[in-house]
């Protein structure tokens, strides 16, 4: 039996130069777009107490005895809708981003820096993404949750899962965290150039919709600030693109069980849109970093049916910032911002 429950590396040499890592978390994906790969998945996401705060002897009780029964084969049809001969589209979306990212972070940065992808649902897993960065030589290392807006049930669980990480280390590397993004310049720029390119190309339609990912009322009630950061994304997209506030409209999407979650609900609010007689609504996501499940199937596939059904003609995605050069470039200078100083010694 070990004597340490800490995990150390070997083989350490003062001579070595200090890397700087830069870790970039995205949400998570099922290995495969079946009932059985769902199950796994879903139980550590639904499983989080961040994601679900209800007693845990209850949620398990209605998790394990109901949703994972029902859930799986329905969100596995989802899935199938979206997937591609490369795989899961959020996975090979981050991957490119951070194949770039480190493209760029490599010729900007003074001395050696390593980026890594971690999920912090299924794989590979934030642990296992800090050790290999650890044993690459990273002492420095920066967290980028790919969360625009800050949500306990988001960002906040990365930070559990970089701690609970922390735990096992003998020598934990420096720490730094990019908490939030919602307003960063750089950041807000990127989401209007898209859009703008994303027009120039397709047209205008008659409305912007901005969808961001629902979280429950009393999340906020409580203290959350991803409402305010959410509304505040919005008003400065909406300045930047030199919108009245008429021509742009927030929702939120992805809402689950009978309690009330953020409101206006998209799927209510593209309906009432199409009521109203907007023909053509243009749909953004500024709360997605890379394209997945909740912007290619709930909202290009979903409510695309919803606003036709209720009298609208053409719902249009506009596609996330996935790795466009705006969203490598916004997030290299992030991180330079966060990283200054980093490294020095033997760079």
């Amino acid at each position: 039996m070990p004597l340490s429950h800490y995990t150390g590396l070997t083989g350490l040499s003062d001579d070595l130069p200090v890397k700087a890592g830069l870790l970039l978390v995205n949400l998570g994906t099922p290995e495969a777009p079946t009932a059985r790969a769902l199950r796994p998945y879903l139980a550590e996401f639904l499983g989080d107490p961040r994601v679900i705060e209800y007693p845990r002897w209850l949620w398990r009780l209605i998790l394990h005895g109901v949703i994972l029964r029902i859930r799986p084969p329905r969100s596995a049809h989802a899935y199938q809708r979206i997937w591609t001969a490369q795989g899961s589209p959020l996975r090979v979306g981050s991957e490119a981003l951070a194949a770039a990212l480190q493209e760029t972070l490599s010729r900007r940065l003074p001395g050696p820096v390593k980026v890594a992808l971690a999920m912090r649902y299924g794989q590979p897993s934030v642990a296992a993404q800090i050790e290999r960065l650890l044993r690459d030589g990273v002492r420095r290392l920066l967290v980028l949750p790919l969360y625009p807006q800050y949500s306990a049930t988001s960002t906040g669980s990365v930070l559990d899962a970089v701690a609970d990480s922390f735990k096992t280390l003998r020598w934990p590397p420096e720490l730094r965290v990019v908490n939030d993004y919602h307003d960063d310049p750089g950041h807000i720029d990127a989401l209007a150039r898209n859009i703008e390119d994303w027009w120039r190309v397709h047209g205008r339609g008659d409305r912007l919709l901005l969808s961001f990912h629902g979280i429950p009322e009393r999340y906020t009630k409580a203290g959350d600030p991803y409402f305010l950061q959410c509304q505040k994304t919005a008003r400065l997209l909406r300045e930047r693109l030199g919108l009245d506030p008429a021509q742009l409209v927030v929702s939120f999407q992805s809402r689950v069980g009978r309690e009330p979650w953020l409101q206006p609900y998209t799927d209510a609010t593209v309906r009432e849109l199409a009521a109203q007689g907007v023909k053509r609504l243009d749909v953004a996501c500024p709360g997605f970093a890379v394209d997945c499940l909740e912007t290619l199937e709930e909202i290009a596939m979903q409510n695309r049916d919803f606003f036709v059904e209720a009298g609208g003609q053409e719902l249009r995605y506009i596609p996330a910032l996935n790795d466009s050069q705006a969203q490598v470039d916004s997030l290299a200078e992030l991180a330079l911002r966060h990283m200054q100083g980093w490294p020095e010694r033997g760079a």
